[in-house]
């Protein structure tokens, strides 16, 4: 599909010619505690959109799950007396048509609603024609491909303001995070999508206050082109999601302590030095791409000397020799040892295909991702 310049978060961007701002309660909870926080956000002079939970259904019942639409009316107050946008999550087209109903300017598609086709098809039918803006979260799953097929029906039922939230992945391996980042996920989107602004979400990121600078940091140094920050005038007393709340107080403070970096510079020396370096990586990466070659036409020799002599692919004893030393020598010579680990992983995956491929005397039609350790 053909870039789209001139969107809502387009338009928003370039005035501003900074990251767009989105801050306010998971929850909205009272018209006292919207109303707050919304003048605490306005004080701040820098908030885009206001942002707040008005059905919010919990992973189990029982918790608060939001005030619904006897909410909305607080949102068209905060609109009416601090002038800021608002936006909302919604998750059915009766959501969809309660809120424009009230003039709620922005709408966003959750993460447990993205993970599930049916539900985004019925939405964006809902949305075709409305001209609202939509911004779309990844999945809870780690699946980008979730993630761009919801963009891609928003597109195809004629929604171009669209922008992605990043709001990290659900995973059972231990993390500091309450969700995993999975950075290389949202800058595959983004490759796919270069053209629909991408929005970091430090506070589902990170579940904690203490992690919402640096995740945030990390996320305009990457090119994002916004933040989203849940925001509570008494956060360790908000009815949902408390930890990963601060005041507008605080989120004034991290604003102020992020740094934003230049995309590119037009000094003269830097210029010429960034091009010198890239030259030298080109060759680098040729060089390890002709010694993957290499690499590859000795394992498919290995694997006609295993078929000529009857061995299976299997070898679980070279494949711990292979990890273990590959990533000593990563030590020895300062690279992470845990990005060599990763990447012998693949390598290997590689090598059991090609010689499956020789040993069954057909192409591997299952692909590597089924495959377990050996060589």
């Amino acid at each position: 599909m053909a870039a789209v310049s001139d969107t809502y978060f387009t338009r928003l961007l370039a005035q501003k010619g900074q990251p767009i701002l989105i801050a306010g309660p998971c929850s909205a909870e009272t018209e006292a505690q919207v109303m707050a926080t919304a003048h605490g956000l306005k004080a701040l002079g820098k908030i885009d959109l206001f942002r707040a939970g008005i059905w919010k259904p919990r992973t189990r019942p029982g918790s608060f799950e939001g005030m619904g639409t006897a909410a909305l009316p607080w949102l068209q107050r905060v609109k009416a007396e601090t002038g800021i946008p608002t936006a909302i999550e919604v998750a059915t087209p009766r959501h969809v048509e309660e809120a424009l109903a009230h003039g709620i300017d922005v709408l966003w598609i959750g993460a447990r609603t993205t993970v599930n086709p049916f539900a985004v098809q019925e939405l964006a039918d809902a949305l075709a024609g409305t001209g609202v803006p939509v911004m779309v979260k990844n999945p809870v799953n780690p699946d980008v491909a979730l993630w761009a097929g919801a963009l891609e029906r928003m597109e195809r039922a004629g929604i171009t303001d669209l922008a992605a939230i990043h709001r990290g992945f659900s995973t059972f391996a231990p993390s500091r995070y309450r969700n995993a980042p999975t950075w290389i996920l949202p800058i595959e989107l983004k490759t796919r999508f270069p053209h629909i602004p991408l929005i970091c979400d430090p506070s589902h990121i990170g579940g904690r206050r203490d992690l919402l600078l640096p995740i945030a940091q990390k996320a305009l140094d990457l090119d994002y082109d916004g933040l989203i920050i849940e925001t509570h005038p008494d956060p360790d007393h908000a009815l949902s999601d408390a930890e990963q709340q601060v005041t507008p107080a605080r989120l004034g403070e991290i604003l102020n302590e992020l740094k934003y970096r230049y995309r590119s510079s037009d000094n003269a020396e830097y210029l010429n030095k960034a091009e010198e370096l890239r030259q030298k990586m080109d060759e680098a990466d040729r060089e390890i791409v002709e010694a993957l070659a290499r690499r590859m036409a000795l394992v498919e020799e290995l694997a006609e000397y295993k078929k000529e002599n009857n061995v299976k692919i299997l070898q679980f004893d070279r494949w711990q020799e292979i990890f273990r030393t590959r990533t000593d020598w990563a030590g020895k010579l300062n690279v992470n040892d845990k990005f060599v680990a990763e990447l012998y992983k693949l390598i290997h995956l590689e090598s059991i295909r090609k010689q499956t491929e020789v040993l069954n005397g057909r192409p591997q039609v299952d692909g590597v991702e089924h495959l377990g350790p050996g060589l």
